[in-house]
């Protein structure tokens, strides 16, 4: 018979045993715990320590970039065109931001900034708005701009005052010294520094260099551990430009073409200056110019420079390569006399002058100098179309320019084989086909450089921040003979002398040049307009300098239009300036008319 007390005894011996296995387990458990635990301090203590402690590190680095110095782009004579200036971005990190402990100076006792303190100050710094900085500054962002482009001593003066999170990031600022001279060349950066138009866009490559970087360690505050070393990738800068423009050329050329185009109520106008024996382009200057630091204030078209964006129908002064081109071959010489009545008909299409006259015996040389267009297809006739289309290309017509820039209007000339029935007779006289202001002064620049062609350049050279310079070298080529080109600067001084230019002569000086009006074609087919210029040289003695000035769609009657004057302001204001002697030649332009009577009525 069992007891109560055994029973008693056997329940809790029962339980003893539970509560014993529970305990194992538990304390097994426990064991296994710390075993593992125990491993892992070994594997981080152990094992891989600086593994662990290059987390911590990396928790506490930044990197804020070096910005490289952009390039100058300078004129001709080194004068700075296009500069940066240096400008900091003020950013901070929003997790940071805090009340923090500031040292008194004086006493050297710790006190707690208030933020608000704090950011009034800054407001006062940056000249803004505390509520404004205060949003910027308030959230969970690892980047917030408080204020871009601050000055070097509006930076010191932020970081001085110590606030958590805060710092800033070196950037460049875009300035352009002389305003809008040459400001459709120039082109212009965005807000963000990024280059939009013109060589900051196009030579940008060159311009912009390599940014470098620096990374360094923060304390919890947010603030450099100045103890701490940091890595540093310098910047490699960018290149200087410098270019073939003289910026006092184009200041000139500016003010004479605004004056031109504005006298004929023009949509454009432009004047260019090339170095005729280098094609070296020392001024393209329009009626309007873009100021860099300000584009959105001046319309598109003027954005970029308008002699190498607008192509037209050049009118006569594509009466130059096909006199050129006769010569050249031997069939005609400026002596030679012909019959030239105002209107003629040639394989069934009629072709008129502009202006009704009578029936002339002229000389080649007259039919240039008063620019009659059946005298020149009577000349241009004896020359294949194929050698024409051909000996045009020579001479760019159809080709690409390339001078440094992106923008670029095409020189439009088909071959002879998709000409219509006109083509063949109005492509001797500038109709048919399209060039630019580039295109035009540079087949001239052949003509009248004894007939080597150069390529036209822009850039002179680049420069490395160490002072090393990399000329830009051009190519050329001869195209026509010497004894072409003498002949050519003949015709174009009987133009200024007795022909459709001589608003273009200037007292001392032998010159020599050719005028031309083409239709300007409409946005919806046909011609609503004209395009008016002339492309002079000087001296002709000793040929340097070439001067295109051109007006589209100027307003008014054609008969009263003339460019011709504004050829002579800016060619005497070239030649006084490069300190040109004045000739010392009589004219060789030839007769116009059969005959000893040369006064003709027009």
């Amino acid at each position: 018979m069992v007891t109560s007390n055994q029973s008693v005894d056997d329940r809790r011996t029962r339980e003893g045993k539970v509560m014993s296995q529970r305990m194992r387990i538990g304390l097994a458990a426990l064991i296994a715990l710390l075993l593992v635990l125990g491993v892992r301090l070994f594997h981080v203590q152990g094992l891989d320590p600086s593994g662990h402690a290059q987390a911590a590190v990396s928790e506490r680095l930044r990197s804020i970039p070096l910005p490289a110095e952009r390039g100058d782009i300078l004129d001709a004579e080194g004068r700075t065109l296009a500069t940066s200036v240096q400008r900091y971005d003020l950013v901070v990190d929003q997790r940071l931001v805090d009340d923090f402990r500031v040292r008194d100076e004086v006493t050297g006792l710790w006190t707690t900034m208030p933020l608000q303190t704090a950011i009034a100050d800054l407001a006062e710094i940056l000249d803004a708005e505390p509520d404004d900085l205060e949003e910027r500054m308030s959230g969970d962002r690892a980047y917030s701009v408080l204020a871009r482009s601050i000055t070097p001593d509006e930076r010191r003066r932020a970081e001085d005052l110590d606030i958590p999170g805060l710092y800033a990031e070196p950037v460049s600022q875009r300035t352009y010294p002389s305003g809008a001279v040459a400001g459709s060349i120039l082109g212009f950066v965005g807000s963000d520094g990024a280059p939009l138009e013109g060589l900051e866009l196009a030579q940008d490559s060159a311009l912009s260099g390599t940014d470098g970087e620096r990374t360094f360690e923060i304390a919890a505050d947010g603030v450099r551990i100045p103890t701490a070393p940091f890595e540093e990738i310098p910047a490699e800068d960018g290149q200087d430009v410098r270019l073939t423009v003289d910026q006092d050329l184009q200041w000139f050329a500016q003010e004479a073409i605004a004056q031109k185009a504005n006298e004929y109520s023009a949509v454009w106008g432009n004047v260019t200056i090339m170095d005729v024996r280098t094609g070296e382009i020392l001024a393209m200057a329009d009626s309007e110019t873009v100021d860099p630091a300000d584009p959105g204030a001046t319309d598109e078209l003027f954005r970029r420079p308008i002699a190498l964006t607008q192509d037209f129908e050049p009118g006569s002064t594509g009466k130059g390569i096909t006199f050129a081109l006769a010569l050249e071959e031997g069939a005609v010489l400026p002596t030679d006399a012909f019959t030239v009545p105002n209107r003629q008909e040639f394989d069934g299409q009629v072709i008129n002058d502009s202006m009704r006259h009578e029936t002339f015996d002229m000389t080649a040389a007259g039919i240039f100098a008063r620019s009659y267009n059946t005298g020149t297809v009577m000349i241009g006739n004896e020359v294949s179309e194929q050698d024409r289309y051909d000996w045009m290309r020579r001479v760019g017509i159809g080709e690409e320019l390339d001078v440094g820039l992106t923008s670029s209007a095409d020189s439009v000339l088909r071959p002879p084989e998709e000409w219509d029935a006109r083509q063949p007779f109005t492509t001797q006289f500038g109709q048919g086909y399209t060039t630019t202001v580039l295109h035009n002064i540079s087949q001239f620049q052949t003509f009248v450089n004894d007939g080597v062609r150069v390529d036209p350049t822009l850039i002179d050279s680049y420069i490395d921040p160490d002072g090393t310079e990399h000329p830009v070298e051009g190519g050329s080529e001869r195209v026509f003979s010497s004894e072409t080109s003498e002949e050519m600067l003949k015709l174009m001084e009987g133009v200024v002398d007795h022909g459709t230019a001589r608003a273009a002569q200037i007292p001392g000086y032998r010159v020599g040049g050719k005028t031309g009006t083409g239709q300007a074609a409409g946005e919806g087919g046909g011609f609503d307009g004209h395009t008016t210029s002339f492309i002079g040289v000087a001296p002709l003695d000793d040929p340097q300098y070439l001067v295109s000035v051109t007006v589209h769609r100027p307003q008014g009657n054609w008969r009263d239009w003339t460019v011709a004057d504004t050829f002579s302001d800016v060619m005497s204001y070239v030649l006084s300036t490069r300190n040109v002697p004045p000739s010392g030649e009589e004219s060789e332009a030839y007769d116009a008319f059969v005959g000893d009577d040369q006064d003709r009525p027009w």
